[in-house]
């Protein structure tokens, strides 16, 4: 299974927005070991730092970057979630019970 990973590169006052890509076995999320892997193989050699944050430091000093955050992990699998709006608007356009013409 193909896991994307969105991630942000902070250079200074700027912030660019990347995309890794981690193979993972169905029903598995990415483990810390996973990130660094695909992190190293794009030339990134990093650290954890903060684990709830997903925020990776460089290990190497003088690195043109401060930070990486992830921030969004896309597996494919489809997620459900209920339009409100949407379902008011045919609510209120679809007849309540129907009558004979």
């Amino acid at each position: 299974m193909e896991c994307i990973v969105y991630f942000d590169v902070t250079h200074g006052s700027t912030v660019k927005e990347l995309r890794g890509l981690i193979f993972l076995d169905e029903g598995q999320i990415p483990t810390e070991s996973d990130f660094l892997k695909m992190f190293e193989e794009m030339g990134y050699k990093l650290r954890l730092e903060d684990r709830d944050n997903l925020v990776f430091k460089p290990i190497e000093s003088g690195a043109s970057y401060s930070q990486i955050r992830v921030r969004r992990l896309d597996t494919g699998e489809k997620s459900y979630k209920e339009d409100t709006e949407l379902k008011s608007v045919l609510t209120n356009l679809l007849p309540r019970e129907s009558r004979p013409i």
